[in-house]
């Protein structure tokens, strides 16, 4: 009895968004008891039975920690309740972009994470615009890393959609480690390519050293798959004003918005600001120009792909 039947659970990190995918496939969010014990450990609790189910955890694992040891233990007791198949959605993965040793007696903390979850029973790991793709070779399960232009790009063609009839539109990429996912960006949207080529003198500290491409007279569009202190985004905004850009458009998977970010993305230098909502944005970091575009769609197809045995692979067909 329940054998491969399909449940969604939520964790505490984004239960909007977990709400969201269980109405796009029409179905209701599994019943999960998280709380906390006096002391501020964590407790949960399955309501629900989950023998031979096929399950699926949401939770982004932004800060603070606890999102993590939250979804560890989540994981940990699907497993003790005897669930078939254990997926775990983790829309923004955290601590990914410290993904190998660039100085010495520092930990790969993205390995850290991938060994947290599949210690603790995950079968499967399903994401969004990992900051490196070599992240999915950590553990020896399938990580599945959906392509973040499968939410972003029908809203960013509907938003230039005018603009790029009179050719004068650029995705300027704000560094080089930006530039591949620009360029897939570009050619998609039909745009010319610009560069900025950039020094970074300390952690979240980034110093612009020269532009490649035309900006003078062009809509601009500056495409990142995250947004942490904005400073980079910031910088290659001011430059494309001073370069004589028209507007100022930024777009990025993952709104992680810390320090001053929400102060400069409100600026004048920006005109507008699409973000997903793989990480939820609390009200008092939300502001006029900011624009949230759900992946719950995107999402549930995967899920439910998944779920029937169906190329996930397939998906990422309609942005190449």
């Amino acid at each position: 009895m329940g054998k491969y039947v399909k449940k969604v659970f939520s964790g505490s990190s984004n239960p909007s968004l977990a709400k969201s995918i269980a109405n796009e496939m029409g179905a209701q969010l599994g019943d999960i008891l998280i709380s906390r014990f006096s002391d501020g450990e964590i407790l949960v609790k399955y309501e629900e039975n989950l023998r031979g189910n096929d399950i699926y955890l949401v939770q982004s694992t932004n800060s603070p920690a606890e999102n993590i040891i939250e979804l560890a233990l989540m994981i940990d007791a699907a497993k003790r309740a005897s669930a078939e198949r254990i997926n775990v959605l983790i829309p923004y993965f955290g601590y990914s972009r410290q993904d190998r040793k660039v100085i010495p007696r520092v930990p790969i903390s993205a390995k850290v994470m991938m060994d947290i979850f599949t210690k603790a029973g995950a079968d499967r790991i399903v994401t969004m615009d990992l900051h490196s793709t070599q992240i999915q070779g950590f553990p020896k399960i399938p990580v599945d890393n959906i392509y973040g232009s499968l939410v972003m790009m029908p809203e960013l063609s509907e938003h230039f959609k005018e603009k790029l009839k009179s050719d004068n539109c650029t995705l300027l990429s704000p560094d080089m480690g930006s530039s591949k996912l620009s360029q897939s960006y570009a050619k998609r949207l039909g745009m010319s390519f610009a560069l900025i080529d950039k020094r970074r003198s300390a952690h979240n500290k980034s110093e612009v050293v020269t532009v490649v491409g035309e900006l003078e007279g062009k809509h601009v569009l500056i495409i990142d798959d995250m947004i942490d202190t904005a400073g980079t985004i910031y910088n290659a905004a001011c430059v494309a004003k001073e370069k004589g850009a028209i507007s100022v458009v930024v777009a990025a998977t993952h709104g992680i918005f810390s320090g001053e970010s929400v102060k400069k993305l409100s600026s004048e230098v920006i005109d507008q600001v699409f973000i997903s909502d793989t990480i939820e944005i609390p009200d008092e970091k939300r502001f006029d120009k900011l624009k949230i575009i759900s992946s719950a769609k995107i999402f549930a197809e995967t899920i439910n792909r998944i779920h029937k045995g169906e190329s996930v692979s397939k998906l990422f067909r309609k942005v190449t």
